[in-house]
């Protein structure tokens, strides 16, 4: 989904529905997370930790949309991630250190590392 920029309009239709998204999937994520606790993700694509992750990229994505600005998408995934249990948290965060480990984030930022 293209975040809006400032000065571009928004058709009603469509930010009806980005924001019926955006509420539907901010009731959604906690208990996607949640449920994701202890799943391994090496074994299948698409398991409870993967569509958890990948909710939570679409909250951003879709509040990031409604309120025009990727600042507003980070906001609306640490709202959600403060209200769940820490055992939830610290098995999400290893899950996108795991992608981003395995995805080629520190080849991108070795040239600026030490």
């Amino acid at each position: 989904m293209p975040i809006p920029r400032k000065g571009d309009s928004r058709g009603a239709a469509d930010f009806t529905v980005a924001t019926d998204d955006a509420a539907r999937l901010a009731d959604e994520v906690v208990p996607l997370i949640e449920r994701a606790v202890g799943v391994q993700w090496y074994e299948h694509v698409g398991n409870d930790a993967d569509l958890a992750a990948l909710a939570l990229c679409r909250l951003r994505r879709f509040k990031g949309g409604v309120r025009g600005g990727p600042a507003h998408g980070d906001a609306a995934v640490r709202d959600a991630l403060s209200t769940i249990e820490p055992a939830a948290l610290v098995w999400i965060a290893s899950r996108a250190i795991s992608y981003m480990d395995e995805n080629g984030f520190p080849e991108t930022l070795a040239p600026y590392a030490d």
